[in-house]
């Protein structure tokens, strides 16, 4: 980077040669000695890029070259839409894929199973089927309550992203290391249960470590399926990268969600209110909270981090008599002064403002004293200019 900047500015030496040697230097220096020196001090990213994500993914997987002449017609047409939905910026898929990856690298397992989600509940966190599974991981009232998911009347922990996603984590790194770290057989394992797996073994006479998962006896069809639709999925997307299309919908800035706690006594919905949050996408997310409850876990993006001693108070820009505040005023500009502004329409947030004018939460937040915690109600008016 610093040579890309030496390079860009040898163009204007000649038209520089009137500032005095060293001052642009010094100045750049005093600049640098000013920002923190340990990462650990940066404020943690909200957003990421959408091939980021992608990228993460890729490189967290087990077999990382697809093998096109031994995947499934048939599951490769099945999924082929999966990429289109990634690159929906109103879908949750993609923030979704995103937080169950980073759950999986954090604890060292292959991210082939990040699209488990896919194959069960095609990243729905409110799927149910009818012969009784639920969830992003369509997890069994049995299997769920035997890894500790809570499930109560008036809560099914299986429709929490954050509940049943550290289960499915916890269980899977149980499977992983069950099967000597072979992704297939761990894989198979969580669909048919590890025990057929370890009789599919023995009557094979096979080991962990010397198995041919596609020659387990005694196994049902479906079982065998499901690696090679995981599979086909993963081909699908290496070969969507090729598409221009494609990877330009997924060049956007992607929230991080992160598990949040739920305080006692308060809502999704007054949650969402106060923390400036789309509050149909946060319910959409969460569908297991359906009132209050408490120590439920918040699956949403991340949040940014309190300025030291600074109290959150919500601070509200007010609308002026000259600013109607209907949907057809969602964005004014005031071609006197240049001021731009957006009036707050009902179901809006902080976030979805920022993304829709092409700037930073934390920028638009400041621009109207505003905080995390600031309510936003329809009718006020967010500057999103520079103030002079």
């Amino acid at each position: 980077m610093a040579l890309g900047v030496l390079l860009g500015a040898g163009s204007g030496i000649a038209a520089a040669q009137s500032i005095p040697a060293g001052v642009g230097l010094a100045q750049n220096f005093a600049a640098l000695n000013r920002l923190p020196t340990d990462p650990a001090a940066l404020p943690a990213p909200l957003t990421r890029n959408g091939h980021l994500i992608l990228a993460n993914f890729r490189d967290g997987l087990a077999a990382p070259q697809c093998d096109s002449e031994a995947t499934n017609p048939r599951w490769r047409r099945q999924f082929a839409h999966a990429p289109t939905r990634l690159g929906n910026a109103e879908d949750d898929a993609l923030p979704l894929f995103g937080y169950v990856v980073d759950e999986l690298r954090t604890a060292g397992l292959p991210t082939e199973f990040a699209l488990i989600p896919f194959v069960e509940s095609g990243y729905r966190p409110g799927a149910r089927n009818a012969n009784g599974p639920a969830g992003l991981w369509q997890f069994i009232a049995t299997t769920a309550r035997n890894h500790r998911v809570p499930m109560e009347k008036g809560y099914d922990g299986r429709l929490s992203a954050v509940e049943s996603t550290q289960a499915a984590v916890r269980y899977l790194k149980t499977l992983y290391g069950m099967f000597g770290g072979d992704w297939q057989l761990a894989v198979m394992a969580y669909n048919a249960g590890e025990y057929r797996i370890l009789q599919a073994l023995r009557r094979g006479g096979m080991n962990a470590q010397n198995a041919r998962p596609a020659e387990l006896p005694g196994l049902s069809p479906i079982t065998h399926a499901y690696v090679e639709k995981l599979h086909a999925l993963a081909c699908v997307l290496e070969q969507a990268e090729q598409e221009p299309e494609l990877m330009a919908a997924l060049d956007r800035p992607v929230p991080i969600l992160r598990g949040h706690s739920l305080p006692a006594g308060t809502t999704l919905a007054e949650w969402s209110a106060a923390n400036a949050l789309d509050a149909t996408r946060i319910a959409r997310l969460n569908p297991a909270l359906t009132g209050k409850r408490n120590g439920a876990r918040v699956l949403a993006p991340a949040l940014p981090e309190p300025e030291p001693g600074r109290q959150p108070s919500p601070v509200v820009v007010a609308a002026t008599e000259s600013e109607p505040a209907s949907a057809a005023a969602a964005v004014a500009t005031v071609a006197a002064t240049g001021t731009q502004r957006h009036t707050v329409r009902r179901g809006e947030s902080a976030w979805s403002i920022a993304r829709r004018h092409g700037i930073p939460l934390k920028v638009l937040l400041s621009r109207n004293n505003l905080d995390a915690t600031a309510v936003l109600k329809p009718g006020m008016v967010l500057r999103f200019d520079d103030p002079r």
